[in-house]
């Protein structure tokens, strides 16, 4: 079984459907796997997502990895029971009353204990291995931002077949730009990023509504080298929330294809863009 599927049982379901059983079953997972002294801070943003915060959160939980790790949970000014939820589950919570997710992953880099930090989407399921190949990836010489990629979980509106195809060109456009920059592949939901050195180069640009990822990882990379995991180790499972706002599938991929042909030489040259805004933040 793809190991994404036992999560999805819970994947979208009513707070009120899910049993009382499964939600004490992941909280009792979070308790075993919180550390008091975390080399890793894995920080979940989270906007009205008590449909899906119950995977994610069990996802993470279940973890495979020689780096002690902490869960922290900021609650970005939802008004269903997303900061409750993070409560029952034993998930150290943060609220953040500023919306946008440039506030919220700020204020999870304010509240982090870990040297390294991991990026963290609420709608999105985490393979077992993730923490550790990321973790991995950035204590290498010089990596100081890994981002790796993902796929997603089909619906009737986003079948699988038109997924994988979507999917795969999504990648190889990440893989060209990955040469010459890195910095345009990077998407919060799968981004790591050394704690010390983000806080010293003052942090995500709150005023960003999209790209405060690829923003951070700019300003970093001054200092390092910015990786780009292909791995399917590394590759989560997200919703097609935002695919949703297009509409259609096709509509979502022609939207893509004409940005990625506008930003073209990006394959091929360093562009240096100070303010990148990458045009598929999922």
């Amino acid at each position: 079984m793809v190991w994404y599927k036992r999560f999805l049982d819970i994947f979208e379901k009513p707070i009120e459907s899910i049993s009382s059983e499964i939600i004490e079953n992941i909280s009792a997972k979070v308790k075993s796997v919180q550390c008091d002294d975390p080399v890793v801070s894995v920080i979940i943003i989270a906007h009205n997502e008590e449909t899906r915060l119950l995977s994610c959160v069990w996802s993470l939980a279940e973890n495979i990895t020689e780096f002690p790790f902490e869960i922290i949970g900021v609650d970005n000014n939802s008004d269903d029971s997303t900061l409750s939820l993070f409560k029952r589950l034993g998930v150290k919570s943060y609220s953040e009353e500023r919306k946008g997710p440039g506030y919220a992953r700020q204020k999870g880099l304010d509240m982090a204990r870990g040297e390294y930090c991991l990026c963290i989407d609420s709608d999105t399921l985490y393979p077992p291995s993730y923490i550790q190949k990321m973790v991995l990836a950035l204590r290498k010489t010089n990596v100081v931002v890994v981002s790796s990629t993902y796929n997603y979980v089909p619906d009737k509106n986003f079948p699988r077949f038109w997924m994988g195809i979507y999917e795969f060109v999504r990648d190889i456009h990440l893989f060209f730009l990955s040469f010459k920059n890195p910095v345009w592949c990077v998407r919060g939901a799968v981004m790591g990023h050394k704690t010390l050195l983000a806080r010293e180069v003052g942090g995500y640009r709150e005023y960003l509504m999209r790209g405060e990822d690829g923003a951070l990882a700019y300003d970093m990379s001054q200092f390092g080298k910015i990786v780009f995991i292909r791995g399917y180790k590394a590759r989560a499972y997200t919703s097609t929330k935002a695919l949703s706002a297009d509409g259609h599938i096709l509509r979502a991929f022609y939207n893509r294809f004409i940005d990625s042909l506008k930003g073209f030489r990006r394959y091929l040259f360093f562009t240096g863009d100070s303010d990148p805004r990458p045009s598929d933040n999922k």
